[in-house]
């Protein structure tokens, strides 16, 4: 695997002995950016087609603009998504996602398909622990 980093351990999820840890984690530096509360949503809705700015905030709907621009920058610097600038007035810019964007859908489905079917359990989950958390506070 890229960067000497070898899935070993239990369930394949632990890194080897060995590792030098003064070096960037492969995973962690990916999930750090694609992982945001924002970055998803973006590939997935850009994976159904190319979008302007403003359809794509109105797609996502309660992602601040700011926040947007911020998210679509750190994408596109990393090399999941171009951004497009066609010629008029006033020019209209296009984001789309690249051929390593295309490529981590695959990986996004899964991902996105996993929370659908898990979703319901999650949210019973909390709520029971916060049921639990305040009768443990009542004592």
């Amino acid at each position: 695997m890229a960067g000497g980093f070898v899935m070993k351990g239990i369930g394949g999820l632990l890194p080897p002995g060995g590792v030098d840890f003064t070096q960037p984690c492969v995973v962690r530096d990916v999930l750090d950016r694609v992982g945001d509360r924002w970055s998803l949503l973006v590939l997935a809705h850009l994976g159904e087609e190319p979008m302007r700015f403003n359809m794509l905030h109105r797609a996502i709907g309660d992602v601040s603009k700011q926040v947007l621009s911020r998210t679509l920058r750190r994408l596109e610097e990393d090399g999941f998504v171009t951004r497009t600038v066609h010629p008029a007035t006033p020019p209209r810019v296009e984001y789309a996602l690249s051929a390593m964007g295309q490529s981590f859908l695959s990986p996004l489905r899964v991902l996105m398909d996993w929370a659908d079917d898990h979703h319901h359990a999650i949210v019973t989950a909390r709520d029971s622990f916060g049921v639990a958390q305040s009768g443990d506070s009542a004592e």
